[in-house]
């Protein structure tokens, strides 16, 4: 199925800041994903967060090391690298979700 704009639909959801952190911390198998640079990572980043900058070459070569049977909960400043991440992930079979609004939807 299509959208009105012609794209192939996604294959990962777009969670809010609540729901994103609910179902994380309700998962066994979550691991959460910062993607964005390193630099944006050293000034904070949500606590438990690895840090896997999805504009780098080592993103896709992450990709091929990291386990499939683990739910991966992505998000960056705004949200658009992490539904670029969550695409890329998806595509290779893994199961991910990304923070719509990036880190400033996660809830205080």
């Amino acid at each position: 199925m299509f959208n009105i704009f012609g794209s192939k639909p996604k294959n990962y959801e777009n969670l809010d800041g609540n729901t994103f952190r609910t179902k994380y911390q309700g998962s066994p198998k979550a691991e959460l994903l910062d993607v964005r640079t390193a630099g944006e990572y050293a000034g904070g980043s949500i606590k438990g967060a690895r840090n896997l900058d999805v504009t780098s070459a080592q993103f896709q070569q992450a990709l091929q090391t990291m386990d499939k049977d683990k739910e991966y909960f992505v998000f960056c400043r705004s949200g658009n690298r992490s539904g670029s991440a969550c695409d890329l992930m998806t595509a290779q079979g893994f199961k991910a979700y990304n923070l719509a609004g990036g880190i400033g939807a996660w809830p205080k």
